[in-house]
């Protein structure tokens, strides 16, 4: 009896819950939770993996190429190589990081500094960029996940996203064990129907081979009488 259960497996909603909650939540919230983790062991630092940066955008001075609620990834490199119309992520004198163009390269008293500007701004940034204040060059973005992770980092989210994820493998189980069941015992019917079917057929080719016993007595009795 072949078994129906193993194809098409796309096909089965469960099957794409789970796979949304592992491809799509549990990196970011794994991620996000190395992040924190980073964060709280050192302040000082911006935490970064396998040296790339993620940062949340808070403001809508990079727009139209970066928006706000997107989370932009920043590479690590040498302050030095970087050159006009790079986009980099800096610290600003309130230790605050800021994601702006540079769009000049001068040099001051033997150090060089960028001169930065947000592509939405009308005026360049107020104070330089030292080299030290550099934490990355801007590589790409994910539109809308700075605000999601923004969420993820609050305790009280990262337990709601915990529970999520194990109530979607929950219910996506049940729904397969379900399916699967229903399936087996579809099959199970179908499979003892066609052996009923195979029995009564056997049973009718029997009846119509079997010799006529009856008949044969009777000719044997009227024969002994002829004898007498």
């Amino acid at each position: 009896m072949e078994n129906k259960s193993s194809k098409k497996w796309y096909q089965k909603v469960s099957n794409w819950l789970i796979i949304v909650a592992c491809v799509i939540l549990i990196p970011i919230l794994l991620i996000n939770l190395w992040i924190i983790y980073q964060a709280k062991t050192n302040e000082k630092e911006i935490p970064s993996v396998f040296g790339y940066k993620p940062f949340i955008v808070l403001s809508g001075s990079m727009e139209t190429k970066i928006h706000k609620g997107d989370l932009i990834i920043a590479k690590i490199v040498e302050p030095a190589s970087l050159e006009v119309n790079d986009i980099i992520a800096f610290r600003d004198q309130e230790d605050t990081v800021t994601t702006h163009r540079i769009i000049d390269v001068i040099t001051n008293d033997g150090e060089t500094y960028f001169i930065t500007k947000g592509d939405a701004n009308n005026t360049q940034d107020q104070n330089l960029v030292a080299f030290d204040d550099v934490e990355g060059i801007y590589v790409f973005r994910i539109p809308g996940i700075g605000s999601i992770m923004n969420s993820l980092s609050e305790p009280t989210t990262i337990i709601i996203v915990l529970m999520g994820i194990t109530l979607i493998c929950v219910i996506g189980f049940g729904i397969s064990t379900k399916k699967q069941r229903e399936l087996e015992k579809k099959e199970y019917l179908e499979y003892k129907k066609m052996k009923e079917e195979q029995a009564q057929a056997k049973a009718e080719e029997t009846k119509k081979t079997a010799p006529k016993k009856s008949s044969s007595k009777k000719n044997t009795k009227s024969s002994s009488k002829k004898t007498k």
